[in-house]
């Protein structure tokens, strides 16, 4: 009997376990798998070559993100933008979408930003690879905003820039969530894709490919059963707290 009451005990702390890993997966997962996402190396043109018109127009936008850093509270906002994780895009994003995503309060919606996110990277990322553009603070030789970060993205690809993807692909889908507050969600998306040329940490061409590698991800990603059914999760949990929040 003891020796049963032991066993069961073991199994019940085993399959808690397994809930708290299997709970956690997702944030490692995607919607689709990133061979179906549309590759950025393929339809997107390959940067500015430092020679070109573009590029002249990128070298501008570089000056005007050093001007920017001047501006004690945008250079505070760009600096909390370069956060990549999860949480604090969403912290960010909380003022414009009317309340803050967490996986206490709304787990269903949490869940599909951390998805999105996923497909976001996977947008990306085949065209980084491709590309390897240089980034603006080592072409030019000079510190960025936030220096601790250079050693890690020195040999990571400017071009497409991963965070701008990802803060336009969470604008998207927040605004499917909550349209009445789209103007708010899509003003501060596009502010975090600014960000990275105040930082110095990619050019406007980077910043811009990134918003088209996006789109074309959300656009993938849509169609597929799992976004879907978890989108409507999400709208239902949302919804629910916007009713109460009105009474």
């Amino acid at each position: 009997f003891i020796k049963m009451k032991k066993s069961l005990f073991v199994s019940i702390v085993m399959l808690f376990v397994s809930i708290t890993v299997n709970a956690q997966d997702y944030k490692k997962q995607s919607f689709i798998p990133e061979a179906d996402m549309p590759d950025a190396g393929i339809y997107l043109p390959a940067p500015p070559d430092t020679a070109s018109y573009q590029f002249d127009y990128d070298f501008r936008q570089y000056w005007w993100g050093r001007k920017m850093r001047e501006n004690k509270e945008r250079a505070a906002q760009a600096k909390f933008d370069a956060n990549f994780d999860v949480d604090s895009v969403l912290v960010g994003f909380a003022p414009s979408f009317g309340m803050l995503i967490t996986p206490e309060k709304t787990p269903e919606t949490y869940k599909l930003m951390c998805m999105i996110g996923i497909d976001g990277n996977h947008a990306v990322d085949r065209a980084k690879a491709k590309y390897m553009r240089k980034r603006p603070f080592a072409q030019f030789h000079e510190h960025t905003l936030q220096p601790q970060f250079e050693a890690e993205l020195i040999n990571n690809g400017s071009y497409p820039s991963g965070h701008t993807c990802r803060g336009w692909i969470f604008g998207l889908t927040l605004t499917e969530l909550n349209p009445s507050r789209g103007n708010e969600i899509m003003k501060h998306a596009y502010e975090y894709g600014q960000s990275r040329v105040i930082c110095g940490y990619h050019y406007q061409s980077d910043v811009d490919a990134g918003r088209l590698c996006a789109s074309v991800g959300y656009a993938a990603v849509h169609s597929s059963e799992g976004f879907q059914k978890q989108m409507a999760k999400a709208k239902k949990e949302i919804a629910k707290i916007l009713t109460a929040n009105k009474k």
